[in-house]
């Protein structure tokens, strides 16, 4: 860590007095530039001025000031604007010393279109402004998937893809949701169109927690049928709103009023804070959320104001409800309140409530945010506890908080990719994560090809600094050539190969994995025995987990390819076989599939095909068989 020079504490001090006095947003830079802070306030001099002065009380603040070497101001018009500016820059620059809500990860949500001819229920995991109605978000599968359930008990709407749809739609007959009463069978022309829309509103009434409207409507529905002496049809609305009645039975109920609130809770210990979010409709919480923050140095009204700021922001989707209540008193909540009137088109109100009925519900999500802190570092002191195990067993200088792994996979000798993956803290980080094409190295020689990934890696360690451990899946070869990789860039971290025992060798102790028993070895530069560790060891199954990630990484970017490629170009991913050969052997065996049901002999008669090429070409088409990877992309380098 730089500290500034007493030279530039000056000039800094100096700087603060020339401040405008209006409102905006500071940013605290350190020596090199880079953004450790960003706040608002309603006078941009008092308030920087307050911070170098040490009238800031706060515990965080002395350290922060220990690195900050410059400030930058924007002034707004009111603190509503600054605000709005600070929520943005703090999802831009991720200060170290501002609470950040994580916009990568993306939460689940359902999606019901309208305008389509048969509208269906989906699950998404972006909001998009097509026209559609989007419901959520649900941070639980688990919470979204018993969603889905009721909804189709209540409001029997398809499911299906349209490709799904047209195709049993050609058949003639529905699909087995139809024969369970989870759909209504529109593809086969079964259900009415009129009724198949007030299912869809049903079903939009229902998620958007208005039960009052929706038992409403249905009451309305079945007297009309039973008026009518319709009696099937008003059967059915009966069963219908039994069950809607059921399922809102099953809700806790929090108030007898009709009440539409967002509930904040927040629990903390040191630097480690959980906020547990209650979702209020109709006097019922129908979902919850919760967010974890570690390494926090705000204090609780700043960790709120900044969170709440960023939580309605524009792009997640989140509906901003009439009130809002939490745990924590912090400044600027009126102008938050007007910034979300603004987004919401309603009035928003923001309040800390001491007493009464509304503290009760603040109580339950402080508690539930409580139980999360607990369990997270409960699970932390798993994860150290196995990474102390690591450390003294294999004789690291340092505890792994940060472990990167490497493996190698081709395709018969062909079609090489490598495959990195990262673990902090025992948890896959996998915005990390990196995929390999194999440019130099011949593709079935795993040591060349380890070496050549390593030597890209280690050439941009100035802008991604080395793990705690560097490890590959592999014995004393591969860890010799990571040994040999870091030598030769002058670089020093500990490095660890890991493999399973070989059959020739002391069965104990025996680990079960995939099917077999084998024991995992083990090695480090320098010690010539393999380390052994308890197959109870909490280390030992971390090691085992990052090396099965990185492994099944790359043969899951190995099998993107070839589905990628297709037959159609696979030829171009054979190494030695150029543009010309590739040519010569379609002209020589008329077409593709010919090649690639050629025996070694036919392939060997083409011309300027040796017979080394002969083999490995057919090498490559009795085993490569495409296969489909759903995996989104991930950096390529």
């Amino acid at each position: 860590m730089t500290r500034p020079s007493d030279a530039k504490r000056q000039a800094l001090r100096a700087k603060a007095q020339s401040l405008p006095t209006g409102p905006g947003i500071y940013q605290f830079k350190s020596e090199r530039g880079v953004v450790l802070y960003v706040g608002k306030a309603q006078n941009l001099r008092s308030r920087v001025r307050q911070y170098l002065s040490g009238g800031d009380g706060r515990h965080q603040i002395p350290a922060l000031m220990q690195r900050v070497a410059d400030v930058d101001v924007l002034a707004t018009a009111n603190v509503k604007e600054a605000l709005l500016l600070e929520n943005e820059l703090i999802k831009r620059h991720k200060p170290v010393f501002n609470v950040k809500l994580r916009d990568d990860k993306q939460y689940l949500a359902l999606r019901i279109d309208p305008r389509e001819e048969w509208p269906r229920i989906g699950s998404v995991r972006r909001f998009r402004k097509d026209g559609a109605e989007y419901f959520g978000p649900y941070t639980s599968s688990v919470a979204l998937k018993e969603s889905l359930s009721n909804l189709r008990r209540l409001f029997p709407l398809r499911s299906c893809s349209d490709g799904t749809f047209k195709d049993y739609s050609r058949r003639g007959r529905p699909c087995i949701e139809y024969e369970m009463g989870r759909c209504l069978g529109p593809c086969c022309g079964l259900a009415d169109a009129d009724v198949y829309a007030d299912q869809v509103r049903g079903t939009a009434l229902f998620l958007r927690g208005r039960s009052d409207e929706l038992m409403n409507r249905l009451r309305e529905q079945m007297d009309a049928a039973a008026a009518a002496e319709r009696f099937e049809e008003a059967a059915r609305l009966r069963d219908r709103i039994d069950a809607v009645t059921d399922t809102l039975q099953e809700q806790q109920i929090v108030s007898d009023q009709k009440l539409e609130r967002d509930v904040f809770g927040l629990a903390r210990l040191g630097g480690e804070v959980e906020i547990q979010v209650l979702h209020v409709r109709e006097g019922r919480v129908i979902s919850a959320d919760d967010f974890s923050f570690s390494k926090v140095q705000l204090d609780d009204g700043e960790v709120m104001s900044s969170f709440l700021g960023q939580y309605y922001g524009k792009k997640d989707g989140r509906p901003t409800p009439r009130e809002i209540v939490g745990s924590v008193v912090f400044e600027d909540g009126g102008a938050l309140e007007d910034l979300l009137k603004e987004r919401a088109a309603h009035r928003v109100a923001i309040r800390t409530p001491q007493r009464g009925a509304a503290r009760r519900v603040v109580e339950i999500a402080i508690r539930n945010a409580q139980i999360g802190l607990d369990q997270r570092l409960a699970a932390r002191e798993s994860v150290e506890v196995a990474m102390e195990e690591i450390r003294s067993g294999c004789e690291l200088s340092r505890k792994p908080n940060r472990i990167e792994c490497y493996d190698v996979s081709n395709l018969q000798g062909t079609l090489a990719v490598a495959s990195r993956v990262v673990f902090e803290d025992g948890v896959p980080l996998k915005s990390a994560y990196r995929k390999y094409r194999i440019r130099d190295a011949e593709a079935g020689d795993d040591y060349a090809c380890l070496r050549e990934v390593l030597g890209r890696r280690l050439a941009r360690v100035e802008s991604e600094a080395l793990p705690d451990l560097l490890m590959v899946d592999g014995g004393r070869g591969q860890l010799g050539v990571v040994t040999a990789a870091l030598e030769d860039a002058d670089l020093k971290v500990d490095t660890l190969g890991i493999s399973k025992e070989r059959d020739t060798e002391s069965p104990s102790p025996r680990v079960k994995r995939s099917g077999g028993l084998k024991a995992e070895r083990l090695f480090r530069p320098g010690r010539a025995n393999a380390i052994m560790l308890a197959k109870s060891s909490r280390g030992l199954l971390l090691l085992q987990r990052v090396r099965d990630e990185s492994h099944r990484f790359a043969i899951e970017y190995q099998r993107d390819l070839r589905s990628k490629f297709g037959m159609t170009s696979i030829l171009e991913e054979l190494p030695g076989i150029g543009a010309v050969k590739r040519r010569s052997l379609l002209r020589g065996l008329g077409s593709l599939r010919a090649v690639r049901e050629a025996s070694v002999e036919q392939l060997a008669a083409v011309v300027g095909i040796s017979a080394r090429d002969a083999e490995t070409i057919h090498r490559f088409f009795a085993s490569a068989v495409p296969g489909a990877s759903e995996a989104g992309p991930r950096p390529q380098e």
